[in-house]
């Protein structure tokens, strides 16, 4: 076993100015962990808005899933305003501080409700999906090929856990090259009708507070990965730290938290933190 904070001080992404790490002996163990397991007994649980996509690039701000459909010439600049007023009102919500969850729990279901009810409204049609995203703004954060190429190579299951749309999200990774065998993807997706055009979304609604039982929902997708016992997970709010909670055997886990908004008043709840990538 190495001394205690060898393998953090070993590791240059560590030092960098926009890492914050809580607790380094701890995150040390952690990490010696994870290498002594080595590939065979990694998996890797993530968000995808703002956590495998950016948040910014080049001083502006990036699309989620649920913006690309937003803001694509598809959607009537009535729907648009709708939309925007609805995020307006709710997003101030999910990201209050002095809320508890389950205070915001009921906004963020009525938000996603609505939002959802009008993207119906406007019968999307399914074969414009691929041109919708490649008009978008929305891109994988620098290193994507690395990272996906690496976990592939190793096999190492990858679990995106997404509150957006996983129509909108199978689609950017799928172009980036990167929707490899070793990748799962449960998300919000589109439901379609004969003719191609939208008429609802399928299943429950996933939303950025019940990532703990829709994680729970996925039991036997974990009890098949039941010798991976070790974790990496990587999100951006509060909600993602409960995706690993399908998970029985957990041995190691790091939490990696991306804090793109509120930086000060959510340090905290993450091992090791990478401000504002």
């Amino acid at each position: 076993m190495p001394n205690q904070d060898s393998a953090v001080k070993m590791m240059p992404e560590f030092q960098k100015s926009s890492v914050r790490i809580k607790n380094p002996t701890k995150v040390e163990e952690i990490i010696c962990g994870l290498i002594k397991g080595g590939a065979a007994k990694l998996q890797v649980i993530t968000d995808f808005d703002m956590t495998l996509s950016r948040f910014s690039y080049r001083g502006k701000r990036c699309p989620s899933c649920h913006n690309v459909i937003d803001n694509c010439k598809l959607i009537t600049d009535e729907c648009r305003e709708k939309l925007l007023q609805l995020k307006e009102k709710y997003y101030a919500i999910e990201i209050d501080p002095v809320l508890t969850v389950e205070e915001k729990y009921p906004y963020i279901v009525e938000w996603y409700t609505k939002s959802h009810g009008l993207l119906i409204e406007q019968a999307l049609p399914k074969a414009k999906l691929k041109e919708i995203v490649e008009e978008s703004d929305i891109m994988l954060k620098e290193g994507y090929e690395n990272f996906f190429d690496k976990l592939q190579q190793y096999n190492i299951p990858v679990f995106i856990f997404s509150a957006g749309i996983g129509d909108v999200l199978e689609e950017v990774i799928h172009q980036a090259g990167v929707y490899y065998p070793n990748v799962k993807v449960v998300s919000n997706f589109m439901d379609f009708d004969d003719n191609g055009l939208l008429r609802g979304f399928k299943g429950e609604l996933i939303h950025v507070f019940n990532k703990h039982d829709g994680s729970l929902k996925n039991t036997e997708y974990f009890n098949q990965l039941k010798n991976n016992s070790n974790i990496i997970l990587l999100g951006d709010s509060q909600g993602d730290l409960k995706m690993a909670d399908g998970v029985a055997n957990v041995e190691h886990i790091l939490k990696i938290g991306y804090l793109n908004d509120r930086v000060s008043i959510h340090i905290h709840i993450h091992r090791l933190i990478l401000c504002l990538l």
